[in-house]
């Protein structure tokens, strides 16, 4: 689909990138393409008032085809000669007419169209009567899944054009746009025109003829979104007033009837019941009698982002209703970043193929409102649902929804392959990204604004500089050189050297910190990387190699010692499968706990202004020998085989800026009651690491004859095997152990729109008696008011190393989020986005107490934060608790590299 170049381009943060792609997840469709011919119809499309109606309709009767106008109102529709019937529509207005013929030259039709006028049915009026919108819409649910399977395939023209123009940006990014040549009010944009073939359930083959715009180029297929249908019970994740569910969610209201071509069309007001995100708002217009879509206009949020969808549907074939015209508007703030997101899509030149099973022309009775006759109540469930539907005049609409959901799960087990959700197959027409202007020009259905003109200009000349990165030719790589910047040595930095060559620095700002062991610190870490991308045989896939060089380094004014580590990496990944291997070394120190629970950042806050110092430190010389490979999304397995000379670290500084004459420092052995003294000890150790992922019954997306897995379908299942081999060198103290652990993850949807997120983990550990505390299993423990990034990833009140164990462990941690709980009753919280949470973590060693924590999180807080309350208890006693602040839990960072 439209990718985030088509929102601001190609140089863009990642920040801003994430915003785009967000905003996509709703971007359901598309599309056009025009015959080139020297003549047609051009106009402007207005209201009464004369404004220009964006995005309005106009279709020819006689040819089934239909083009949109732009955000101005224009159009440009390049035709043959002959005499056309032309519907010009938009919702909320009444449809006109108009007969035109073409010849030689243009011909311009400038409409105005007239607000619709509404008249409300007849009903007989009772106590307590239902509004008439409820059996429209009951019918429109039973015959959802009718309208979906009645069309075996089609073919269709699709064009597809989205636009972003970013008005506001945090004041201090406003530079670092401007240098990737960002720009605020400034139009970003991207096209595509393609040839998409479907068949039924869920198989889509397309042909991108031409492409448009700067960046990947893939991006711009509108494959992975084609289909989406508000026939579904969820459009991307929201609900779709056409859902068997729907009445959970909304109430419906008949605003009126129009007769629009001899068709009579129900106007239904659709009502969230709970106003907030993952509802929908406005209305939806159904066909009488057909109960199919005929428009719809509705709105929802996400994120943050106010967010418009609507679609114009047309009589391809009699009785079957496709979509002609999408248009969709995001708009809105999130992170400080404001802007207004423009998608139009347009489909054009349809070639149906009906289902032949599916051709019956059933009444559907309503038995809400509709006595039902006792020859339609004598049905029953013995013979084929086919036969049922082919012979029944007249069916319930429970009966005629529960029988042609039987119809499609028998369509579904005669397929081959159950695992597969949908199939994508796309090739790119070798000239696809070298159409001329004017090829574009004739295609092209809605004319460009002066605005995307001008931004395609600026693209074109930022797209060379893109290009030169990985270009082979020196003259083109130094457009893409950038000077250096101090200031990189802190905040990062990349500079390309063309021929896929490029160094740097990771963000250092990051490794300066205070802990007891090295006192004040500073660290830095950069890189060096070749790579080389190429397409695979699909056109689509790249295969990307790389050798990739990474040094580390940090001092400690304290200590006085520096520690340094060299990392080489190579790397190759052909879409998401792919390996990696590689060799680490060097001298360095870590945390005993070798997941890192508590950052240096954090850590640097706790000991300089409370003097608590929880980060626990040792010393590790080292030499490391890996491999990790991806086989088939379903199964990913690594190896490591390491020596390592470890020895334990002392108090250096005991330096804080409050508390210094009331509070001591601990000290930087971890404290556990009864623990050896001799687990801190110096000592060697020759490790083997092995670890397997597993996901089974994991369904999957087929792109290009490639499986691209959906991750959430199945959980993960992980195994893992460590071993200190006992080999003795330096005659030098040697660990001895092996440890076992086996570990279940999902996360799935649970409820109404609510989520279950559980990690269970339990493990021994087997001939132990030779293991040092860095060998230990350390359970993921927190004593800040700081709370780890993931909903169940980390225990929130557990001390760091108490419950550190050599024997059997069992632990279990399980979020739920709700989409309605306590204080999101209130539809003001829920329409930000608010989430509210409860979860639960256990944990059981062999020596140790029951522990066990409850607690209630408020998430999205300002679309960023979230805060934790809870408790943590021993058996049945308390242990501690309090207040956790954390970033949201749909939110990913990795500030580090």
């Amino acid at each position: 689909m439209i990718g985030s170049e088509a929102c601001f381009g190609k140089p863009m943060i990642g920040t801003i990138n994430r915003i785009c792609k967000t905003s996509l997840l709703f971007t359901l469709i598309g599309l056009a393409s025009i015959p080139l011919f020297g003549q047609g119809i051009k106009g402007f499309v207005s209201g009464e008032d004369g404004k220009p109606l964006a995005f309005a309709t106009v279709f020819a009767r006689n040819l089934n085809d239909g083009i949109p106008t732009n955000q101005n109102g224009y159009f440009e529709w390049k035709l043959p000669k002959g005499n056309y019937d032309l519907l010009f529509q938009h919702l909320g207005y009444t449809t006109q007419l108009k007969a035109v013929e073409v010849k030689e030259d243009w011909v311009e039709v400038n409409i105005s169209l007239e607000m619709q006028t509404y008249g409300l049915t007849e009903v007989e009026v009772k106590e307590g009567a239902e509004d008439p919108a409820l059996t429209v819409i009951r019918k429109a649910i039973a015959k959802a899944k009718y309208h979906k399977l009645q069309v075996e395939a089609y073919t269709m023209m699709v064009y597809i054009k989205g636009t972003g123009e970013l008005s506001d940006a945090p004041f201090f990014l406003k530079k670092k746009l401007a240098k990737e040549g960002v720009s605020l009010n400034e139009a970003y944009t991207s096209e595509s025109v393609s040839r998409v073939n479907f068949t039924q359930p869920n198989q889509i083959k397309e042909e991108v003829i031409s492409i448009r715009t700067s960046g990947d180029n893939n991006q711009t297929s509108p494959a992975p979104y084609i289909g989406a249908s508000f026939y579904d019970d969820k459009v991307n994740e929201i609900i779709s007033p056409l859902s068997r569910s729907a009445f959970a969610y909304y109430r419906f209201r008949l605003e009126g009837t129009f007769l629009e071509d001899e068709v009579l069309v129900n106007k239904i007001r659709v009502i969230p019941r709970s106003k907030g995100e993952k509802v929908f708002d406005g209305y939806i217009y159904i066909v009488e009698d057909l109960w199919s879509i005929h428009s719809l206009d509705l709105n929802t949020s996400l994120l943050g982002f106010e967010i418009s969808v609507r679609q114009q549907y047309a009589p391809i074939e009699k009785k079957v209703w496709m979509p002609i015209t999408h248009t969709y508007i995001f708009g809105g703030k999130f992170f400080g970043f404001e802007g207004q997101f423009q998608y139009l899509a347009s489909t054009r030149d349809y070639e149906l193929t009906l289902n032949p099973e599916l051709q019956f022309d059933t009444e559907i009775l309503d038995e809400k409102v509709t006595d039902i006759p006792e020859e339609v109540k004598s049905l029953t469930n013995k013979e084929a649902p086919l036969l049922q539907l082919e012979e029944a005049e007249q069916l319930s609409r429970k009966q005629f929804r529960k029988l042609i959901t039987a119809y499609e799960k028998e369509q579904d087990k005669a397929r081959e392959e159950q695992e597969i959700v949908s199939v994508r197959s796309q090739v790119i027409d070798s000239l696809a990204t070298q159409r001329s202007m004017a090829y574009w020009d004739s295609i092209r259905p809605t004319p460009l604004t002066k605005k995307e003109i001008l931004g395609y200009a600026r693209d074109d000349s930022l797209a060379l500089v893109a290009k030169a990165k990985n270009s082979e030719v020196d003259s083109i790589a130094q457009k893409a050189k950038r000077k250096f910047n101090p200031f990189d040595l802190l905040t990062g930095g990349r500079y390309n050297f063309g021929k896929g060559k490029s160094a740097g620095f990771y963000t250092n700002w990051t490794k300066m910190s205070f802990n007891t062991v090295e006192g004040f610190k500073l660290g830095f870490s950069g890189f060096y990387r070749k790579e080389k991308i190429t397409k695979m045989a699909d056109s689509v896939t790249n295969e990307v190699r790389s050798w990739n060089f990474k040094p580390e380094f940090r001092y400690g004014f304290a200590s006085k010692k520096a520690y340094m580590t060299l990392n080489f990496r190579r790397s190759v990944t052909k879409g998401r499968e792919g390996y990696t291997w590689g060799m680490d070394g060097g001298k360095f120190i870590y945390q005993y706990n070798e997941e890192a629970p508590i950052s240096e950042q954090v850590n640097a806050l706790y000991s300089l202004f409370f003097r608590e110092n929880y980060m626990k430190l040792y010393e590790k010389s080292f030499a490391k020998l890996y491999w990790a490979q991806r086989l088939g999304d379903q199964f990913t397995y690594r190896a490591s085989f390491s020596l390592e000379d470890r020895s334990p670290l002392s108090n250096q500084s005991y330096y804080s800026l409050f508390y210094k004459d009331s509070k001591e420092y601990t000290s930087n052995k971890p404290f556990q009651k009864g623990l050896n003294e001799s687990y801190f000890d110096s000592n060697q150790a020759a490790i083997i690491d092995l670890s397997l992922d597993w996901r089974p019954g994991l369904k999957y997306h087929m792109r290009n004859n490639r499986k691209i897995p959906l991750m959430t379908t199945a959980p993960l299942i992980m195994f893992r095997y460590k071993q200190a081999a006992p080999i003795v060198f330096k005659g030098a103290e040697v660990s001895e152990y092996q440890h076992a652990e086996l570990g279940l993850k999902h996360s799935v949807p649970f409820g109404v729109s609510g989520r279950l997120a559980f990690n269970l983990f339990a493990g021994d550990f087997f001939d132990g008696a030779n293991a040092y505390f860095m060998d230990f299993k350390h359970l993921g423990g927190n004593r800040t008011v700081f709370s780890n990034m993931g909903a169940a990833s980390n225990y929130r009140f557990l001390d760091y190393y108490s419950f550190s164990t050599l024997d059997r462990y069992f632990g279990g941690l399980i979020h739920y989020q709700f989409r309605k709980f306590i204080f999101t009753q209130l539809p003001g919280l829920r329409f930000s986005g608010i989430r509210e949470n409860l979860f639960f973590n256990y944990l059981k060693t062999e020596n140790s107490p029951h522990y066990w924590e409850l607690g209630y999180s408020l998430d999205n807080l300002f679309r960023l934060f979230r805060l934790e309350m809870g408790a943590g208890f021993e058996n049945e006693k308390y242990s501690s608790g309090g207040f956790r602040f954390g970033i949201a839990t749909f939110i990913s960072i990795n500030i580090a590299e």
